[in-house]
């Protein structure tokens, strides 16, 4: 039975754009699981209301509900051993662990701002209000104004990238050879960037273009094929 995956979308149910969500959707393919998507908006709590929250990624497997990225991704490497590893044994989770907060830390901060008022467009009419309302709080500004200079804002997020790209210098992904759930975490918030916006974010002769779109064509081109607003 394929696992359930509540995945967040706007007006345009294809339009997948979440990055916490992202992370749980490259952890299923790369585990090989199958997983049924289930489009969730910012105001259908009562669709997960079962998980005892009201957001997204919500797995359900058979009889067990698991909310939160990282969350998701320990219980699929547990309760998937015979699958890939996420996180390349028990001494690589060390690492992944130093990623995620790095992420968490560095890498989302230096994207919301880029984000937001591009996803507000796409929501649904009644998401609209709920959301401004929210990030407005959040950030202390209209929606309109939170991004500022766009172009200020790449630079410092290729800034960000420093330690990845000094990374790749040496070998392909985060996780080596192949992608784990390092690179997982740090592509999610760029595929935010992808769907939501026309950026352009790094140079064609950027290491961490390259890594790009070799994540981009990962288990079988999930995040490259995905629709965006491009």
């Amino acid at each position: 039975m394929a696992i359930s995956h509540y995945e967040l979308c706007g007006k345009d149910p294809e339009i997948l754009f979440s990055p916490n969500v992202w992370r749980t959707k490259m952890a299923l393919a790369h585990k090989n699981l199958d997983f049924e998507t289930i489009p969730w908006r910012f105001t259908e709590k009562d669709k997960i209301a079962f998980s005892g929250q009201g957001k997204v990624p919500v797995i359900k497997d058979n009889d067990t509900t698991v909310i939160d990225s990282w969350d998701i991704a320990i219980y699929l490497e547990n309760a998937y051993p015979d699958r890939p590893s996420l996180f390349g044994g028990d001494a690589g989770l060390a690492g992944v662990t130093f990623i995620r907060h790095w992420v968490d830390t560095v890498i989302f901060p230096a994207c919301a701002p880029l984000a937001v008022f591009g996803v507000w467009k796409l929501l649904d009419e009644k998401d609209r209000a709920y959301f401004r309302e929210t990030r407005e709080a959040r950030f202390g500004k209209p929606l309109e104004d939170i991004c500022g200079d766009p172009a200020e804002r790449i630079e410092a997020l290729r800034k960000a990238f420093t330690p990845v790209r000094s990374m790749l210098s040496q070998q392909s992904y985060l996780g080596g050879d192949a992608p784990l759930f390092s690179d997982h975490m740090a592509f999610a918030p760029l595929q935010w960037l992808r769907c939501v916006t026309t950026h352009t974010l790094f140079e064609d002769s950027d290491l961490i273009q390259a890594w790009l779109e070799r994540m981009l064509k990962a288990y079988g081109g999930l995040a490259g094929d995905a629709k965006t607003i491009r």
